[in-house]
């Protein structure tokens, strides 16, 4: 397997009646933070009801967190492109590119929250109807095309965009994926990179990770497209590693409680189904036990990280959801110790100094020996002069 990057997705999920302020300025400082570590990407979320994921614009993140960062890649995690006129989606993705200089990424879905879409009239058929459609649009427009369409919610006519985007011939583009074929079919059929985001995050869906790439492949052979690099293929899972397990599962109870309810009892999201444990042992043995996540040590980071690639057959990046399981301080420390002890291993770098460490190890008795004659033969020589 190539090099596999790794990164975040920051939806985010925050307790609801906090400081909203201090919880988004958290949000860009952890962003610094994973760019000073090497993290490759972070995605943030679109979202507009419900109480804890409160970014409303990613690009408006993003244009804030490029300013704080130097390397890391910024993508639309995602942009929820049914709610938008699909030439200003396009139009907004060109101007971030030129101000990241390329490190802007575009992430396409229909969006999650029902409690969204109903604010402005829509139902979840529809936004899965306008997904496909505008994203053909949004794709044509950034092939330099003029668009003429009708929409459910939008007229195009003669639309084109004034400028072509910074990154030749054009910023990568993703489409999600929770549970259904919908996001692989689209992915395939417009060449672009997928999202899998509850394909990790639930059992049903870990089972699903090798059949959506094959959808991917199956629609590309279908309209014609070459076969699509498995490098834009991103998996979004669950972990917080510390020093021992005792103490991650010390952190995570800080807040998994608040998670797990989110998704059982406010969001309107059944596709994320994460279990009815009553308790944090219940909420972290689910994380475990279900082949989803990792709660614990770097070794078992490592181990979801191998079960993930054998299980899909190999993929680009793997995005750690920011949850807020622990307190900032044990999240930061959580990322570190992934950076420092997970990412060697699939980014080729651990081998090596390992096997240097062996041979050293296999040659240190002769060496040492060496030493202590030279050693020897310089005392000798020096007595020889003073004599």
């Amino acid at each position: 397997m190539s090099r596999l990057r790794f990164g975040t997705f920051l939806a985010p999920f925050h307790r609801p009646g906090q400081n909203p302020t201090l919880a988004l300025h958290r949000d860009l400082e952890l962003v610094e933070h994973l760019d000073a570590l090497g993290y490759d990407e972070a995605w943030i979320g679109e979202h507009h009801s419900a109480g804890s994921e409160i970014i409303a614009s990613p690009e408006i993140f993003i244009a804030a967190a490029a300013e704080r960062t130097r390397h890391i890649k910024l993508g639309t995690g995602v942009t929820s492109i049914a709610y938008h006129n699909p030439l200003w989606v396009a139009d907004r993705m060109v101007l971030l590119d030129h101000l990241t200089r390329g490190r802007a990424m575009l992430g396409c879905g229909p969006g999650s929250l029902p409690t969204d879409s109903a604010m402005i009239g829509l139902n979840p058929t529809d936004t899965r109807e306008l997904l496909g459609e505008n994203l053909d649009i949004i794709v044509r427009l950034l092939r330099g095309e003029t668009v003429t369409r009708r929409t459910k919610t939008h007229t195009l006519v003669d639309a084109q965009l004034q400028l072509r985007p910074y990154t030749d011939p054009c910023f990568e583009i993703a489409v999600a994926a929770v549970a259904s074929p919908t996001g692989p079919r689209m992915a395939g059929q417009h060449g672009v990179g997928l999202l899998s985001i509850g394909a990790t995050l639930t059992p049903d869906g870990f089972d699903a990770l090798a059949h959506h790439w094959n959808v991917v492949e199956e629609r590309a052979a279908h309209h014609g497209r070459p076969a699509p690099s498995r490098s834009g293929w991103r998996l979004v899972g669950l972990m917080h590693v510390a020093e021992t397990r005792e103490q991650a599962y010390r952190d995570v109870e800080y807040g998994i409680e608040h998670w797990f309810t989110y998704f059982q009892k406010v969001a309107a999201f059944p596709q994320m189904d994460v279990g009815s444990s009553a308790d944090v042992k219940g909420m972290i043995d689910f994380i475990n036990e279900a082949g989803i996540g990792a709660i614990g040590t770097v070794e078992d980071a490592r181990a979801q990280v191998r079960r993930l690639v054998d299980q899909s057959g190999g993929f680009g990046a793997f995005l750690l959801l920011g949850h807020e399981w622990a307190n900032p301080q044990a999240t930061k420390r959580s990322f570190e110790l992934i950076a420092q002890q997970v990412f060697p291993e699939f980014q080729g770098q651990a081998a090596s100094t390992l096997a240097a460490k062996d041979r050293a190890s296999g040659t240190r008795a002769a060496h040492a020996q060496t030493q202590l004659d030279a050693v020897a033969h310089m005392t000798q020589r020096y007595e020889q002069e003073k004599a």
